[in-house]
């Protein structure tokens, strides 16, 4: 009975040891041996998102010098082309919206002016609505242009922490894999899947918030520029009508 109980109590304490010894298999944090213990499913998902993480970047980038650019012209083009348009000097207003090619407000002044200088100094009603479709044109292929690459965004911001989520499964299913692999229910067992699952979870919060903070962030701004397209076209059929008066 003795025998037994010892021979027992000698199998479970060996038990024990394996699974303490199991659990002393570290797996590494650092970028590269996270990397080693990835199964390939998990590295296509880490591709993945990296994918569009740079991509994200790159219209991040994109939007910010194109807006700065803009709204740094515009601030500049605004006075003087009012300035000119005061003292009925069409032409040189032309002039002034050409040499401001980045400007938002530019693009659409120009083609208001330019369907208006079309009726030869004889401004009637017919010119003027001809003039006002322009600037909705104008504004419309701006409005285009301003919103360039934001889809992008909304995409990655969408479906990066779907993709990341991906991972997490195949990570939990590496880590059952292995387990059933060893007959060790260590945490040593485990650990690579588990490591992988956490980091393509993280990796895809990581590169979905900056995405969708940045996509908000840009819309927000468009908006702003297509009220000031607004107001602008709003005056410059302002004008028009008050020229037409005083042939």
């Amino acid at each position: 009975m003795i025998h037994a109980q010892l021979a027992h109590f000698a199998s479970h304490m060996v038990n024990n040891l394996a699974f303490f010894q199991d659990e002393g298999q570290t797996v590494g944090f650092s970028p590269l041996q996270l990397w080693d213990h990835m199964a390939w499913m998990a590295r296509t998902v880490a591709i993945i998102l990296f994918i569009e993480s740079v991509w994200s970047l790159a219209v991040m980038i994109d939007r910010y010098l194109y807006f700065t650019a803009a709204r740094k012209q515009s601030r500049e083009f605004a006075p003087k082309v009012a300035g000119a348009l005061k003292d009925s000097k069409l032409e040189e207003a032309i002039k002034i919206a050409d040499r401001n090619k980045k400007s938002h407000l530019a693009e659409v002044v120009t083609a208001g002016l330019q369907e208006f200088r079309s009726s030869a100094g004889q401004p009637n009603d017919e010119t003027i609505a001809s003039a006002g479709r322009a600037l909705e044109r104008a504004e419309a292929i701006v409005h285009a242009k301003l919103k360039r690459g934001l889809s992008v965004l909304a995409t990655i911001g969408a479906t990066a922490p779907f993709v990341g989520l991906f991972g997490t499964v195949v990570g939990i299913l590496h880590a059952f894999d292995a387990i059933a692999t060893q007959k060790i229910a260590g945490i040593g067992a485990v650990a690579g899947g588990i490591s992988e699952a956490l980091v393509t979870t993280a990796f895809g919060l990581l590169v979905a918030v900056p995405a969708v903070m940045a996509f908000n962030y840009f819309t927000g701004r468009v908006e702003a520029f297509d009220v000031e397209m607004d107001n602008s076209s709003s005056e410059l059929v302002d004008y028009f009508i008050k020229q037409s008066h005083r042939r």
